[in-house]
């Protein structure tokens, strides 16, 4: 009778282990499954991760370049930089102009030389290629008009690089002059590129007239 119940015993402890060992091992297997492991997505984590780096691959990358003779093309090309987080480049010659250069009241300065000799305007630039050029999508280029035409300064860059698949959107600073056909005949020389038609602004421009302008390009 003692053994009988001994083996009795020994065979509920053997059934109620084999109860208690299967029920964890069930769970943690269906965990494991279910659960995203350290460093991995959930499916849909992936997809909304895929569709943001989508998005913002989409907005494209912005670059602003520019030639200031006086500083009202950089005070523009600044605002334009906060407003659409572009890079800048600025564009300077490799013989700077001084304010005798840029004196157009005399004759003999070396600016209206240049207007009256266009031979004389093919202006050397320090850099006139830009490092990683093929990865920007829109370009903004600015200048100051001089005599109704884009400072000349800004040819050299033109010419020298392919606006093949950019959006090239010129702009420009007066004291009254308006942008004339200046966007225009850059769009000529360059050949290449989608060129929008660009604005003029005053020496007066404002950061808020600036990002309205920009938003009525929906850029």
């Amino acid at each position: 009778m003692k053994k009988l119940t001994a083996v009795l015993m020994s065979l509920m402890m053997v059934a109620g282990l084999a109860a208690c060992s299967g029920s964890p091992d069930t769970e943690s297997s269906s965990q494991a499954a279910s659960a995203p492991q350290a460093g991995a997505q959930s499916s849909s984590e992936a997809d909304a991760s895929s569709s943001g780096q989508e998005s913002e691959a989409g907005l494209g990358k912005t670059l602003v370049v520019y030639y200031s003779a006086t500083g009202n093309t950089q005070r523009v090309a600044d605002f334009i930089a906060a407003a659409t987080d572009a890079d800048v480049f600025v564009l300077e010659p490799a013989e700077p102009y001084t304010d005798a250069d840029l004196n157009y009241s005399d004759e003999n300065s070396r600016v209206v030389y240049e207007h009256d000799h266009p031979d004389e305007r093919d202006v050397a630039l320090v850099a006139d290629t830009v490092e990683n050029w093929e990865s920007y999508d829109t370009v903004f280029i600015g200048y100051p008009i001089w005599w109704g035409i884009a400072a000349w300064p800004v040819d050299g860059f033109v010419e020298a690089n392919d606006f093949t698949g950019k959006t090239v959107v010129p702009f420009a600073t007066s004291a009254s002059s308006g942008l004339g056909e200046s966007g225009q005949l850059l769009a000529e020389m360059a050949g290449t590129g989608n060129w929008l038609e660009g604005q003029r602004f005053s020496s007066r421009v404002s950061q808020e007239d600036v990002e309205a302008w920009l938003e009525s390009l929906g850029v």
